[in-house]
C-alpha cells in the first residue's frame, strides 16, 4: 500500500442523503469497508435543511389511504414536467426505487405518513411522504446517520473534505482527503461522488445560472460543486447545467419560505402594480420563481385566510416563517387593503376566486414573497445504476455519482422541477448504488 495513508473498499464523498443511503445499503455486505467523507456537518447538507418530503408512487402508505399510484405514473409525471425523455431510464429507475426506500426508512423506526394534505402542481396523485410532526429533513438525516452506528464496517468521517480524486493509469484508484490540515491519500476500490451541487459557488452560478438573475440563496454554503472539476478530465459529461431548484415562496426580508400548499388552499398572488398575474395552482414553487422574477420589484404579496392557515401552519416552513414574524395578520379587508396600498374595493376584486376555487374570508394573512435558488439541478451524466459515463456513453471504471453531483430530474430548465425530486434523486441513487455494491454487482 505504498503511497497510501489508508485503504477502504468504498469511498463515499459527501455525507448527505445520497452518501448516507449509499453507505447504509452497501454496509449490509460485511465484507465491505465503507468510509463516508463529509466536508462539514456544521455547514449542513441540502437534505437536512429541506422539508424532508419523500416523493414515491405505489407505497403501502398510499394504499392504506386509498390512493392509487405507481412508479410508472410517478415517472410519467416527472417527465411530463421536465420534457426530458432522454433521461427516462434514470427517472424510471429512481421511481422504481422510491417506494422501496420510503418503506425501508419507515421500517427502521422513522415515523412516516402520507402527506394527503400536501398537494403539489404536476402530481397526478398525492405522493409526498413526510414524518409525523412535520419536523423536516434535519430529523430525517439525524435518524439515518444514527443508523450508521449500527454498522462496524462503516466510518463516517466529519470535517474531512475530499479535495480530489487519485487517478493512476487513467483509472480512479482513490481520493485525497484533508484532515487536520494535512492531505491524506485513501485508496478505494470504488468511489461514489455524493456531494451537494454547485448553487453555493458564485463562479459556477455565474457561468451556468446567470439567467436566474440575483435570487436569494437558500442552500448550504458547502454546495460548491467541487466534484465537477474532478470528473471532467476523466471524460465525464455534464448536462442540464442551466436548471436549478428554485422557490417562488421566499419571504422578502426573512429568507424563510411559506408552504407550497397555500395556493391549493385558495391563496392568491398580487404584484406591486395591484395585479393578479398567474393561476396560483398552475405552477410548482420552482416554476413560480421564474414568474416572480418577471414581476415589478421581483416580488408579490401572497394572501391567504384562516382556513388556509389551519391547513398549512404545522409544516416546518410555516412554523419557521411564523416564528420569524414573516407573516402579517389583518383582521379586516380594510387593513389588508392598506398593506397593499389599494382601496377596499380594489382589494375585494383582487381576492375574487378563479372559477371553481374557494373564496377567501377575513381574517387575512399576507407575506411578500420573492424568488430564490435552493440547489442546482445540472450535473454529471450517469446510467440508471449510478455509474458515471464518459462522452461515448461508456462507464468510467470504479466511479459512481448521485445526489447534487449527478444530473437531476428537472430537465433542461428550472420550471421542470417537481416537489420531492431532489430527495428522490439523492436517496434513490444512493439506494441503487449501495444495493449494487452490497451485491457485488457495482
Amino acid at each position: 500500500m505504498s503511497g497510501w495513508d489508508s485503504e477502504v473498499d468504498v469511498a463515499v464523498v459527501g455525507g448527505g442523503a445520497c452518501g448516507v443511503m449509499t453507505a447504509l445499503r452497501a454496509a449490509r455486505n460485511p465484507g465491505l469497508v465503507v468510509a463516508v467523507f463529509e466536508k462539514s456537518t456544521r455547514d449542513g447538507c441540502n437534505a437536512a435543511i429541506s422539508s424532508g418530503s419523500l416523493a414515491a408512487g405505489g407505497t403501502r402508505f398510499q394504499a392504506a389511504a386509498g390512493i392509487e399510484d405507481s412508479p410508472r405514473r410517478h415517472a410519467d409525471d416527472i417527465l411530463a414536467a421536465s420534457g426530458d425523455e432522454e433521461w427516462r431510464p434514470v427517472v424510471e429507475a429512481l421511481c422504481a426505487a422510491a417506494p422501496e426506500f420510503v418503506e425501508w426508512i419507515a421500517d427502521t423506526g422513522y415515523p412516516v405518513e402520507i402527506g394527503a394534505d400536501m398537494p403539489r402542481a404536476g402530481m397526478s396523485a398525492p405522493r409526498l411522504h413526510t414524518d409525523t410532526g412535520r419536523l423536516g429533513g434535519g430529523r430525517l438525516m439525524r435518524h439515518l446517520r444514527a443508523l450508521l452506528d449500527g454498522h462496524d464496517n462503516v466510518a463516517f468521517v466529519d470535517e474531512a473534505p475530499v479535495v480530489g480524486l487519485v487517478v493512476e493509469g487513467g483509472e480512479v484508484t482513490g481520493v485525497v482527503v484533508m484532515q487536520n490540515g494535512a492531505a491524506q491519500r485513501v485508496r478505494a476500490q470504488t468511489v461514489v461522488l455524493a456531494s451537494d451541487g454547485f448553487a453555493g459557488s458564485p463562479t459556477l452560478v455565474e457561468e451556468h445560472l446567470s439567467h436566474l438573475g440575483a435570487p436569494f440563496y437558500g442552500g448550504v454554503s458547502s454546495a460548491t460543486g467541487d466534484a465537477l472539476a474532478w470528473v471532467l478530465p476523466l471524460g465525464a459529461r455534464l448536462r442540464n447545467m442551466g436548471a436549478g431548484l428554485r422557490s417562488g415562496l421566499v419571504v422578502v426580508g426573512h429568507g424563510t419560505r411559506v408552504s407550497p400548499a397555500l395556493p391549493f388552499n385558495g391563496a392568491v398572488l398580487v404584484n406591486l402594480a395591484g395585479e393578479r398575474f398567474v393561476d396560483e395552482e398552475s405552477k410548482g414553487y420552482s416554476s413560480m420563481a421564474g414568474i416572480l422574477q418577471g414581476q415589478p420589484g421581483e416580488r408579490a404579496a401572497l394572501i391567504w385566510d384562516a382556513t388556509a392557515m389551519a391547513a398549512t401552519r404545522e409544516s416546518e416552513m410555516m412554523r419557521e416563517s411564523l416564528a420569524a414574524g414573516a407573516v402579517r395578520d389583518h383582521p379586516s379587508l380594510e387593513g389588508l387593503a392598506a398593506d397593499l396600498g389599494r382601496t377596499a374595493e380594489e382589494t375585494e376584486r383582487l381576492l375574487a376566486p378563479l372559477p371553481g376555487r374557494r373564496a377567501l374570508t377575513a381574517p387575512y394573512h399576507l407575506a411578500w414573497v420573492t424568488h430564490g435558488l435552493l440547489a442546482s439541478q445540472g450535473g454529471v451524466v450517469t446510467d440508471p445504476s449510478g455509474r458515471v459515463l464518459d462522452a461515448s456513453g461508456a462507464p468510467i471504471p470504479r466511479l459512481y455519482a448521485g445526489g447534487g453531483t449527478a444530473c437531476g430530474l428537472a430537465g433542461p430548465h428550472s420550471d421542470g422541477y417537481l416537489s420531492g425530486n431532489g430527495l428522490l434523486s439523492a436517496f434513490g441513487m444512493g439506494w441503487i448504488i449501495g444495493n449494487g455494491l452490497a451485491a457485488g454487482t457495482g
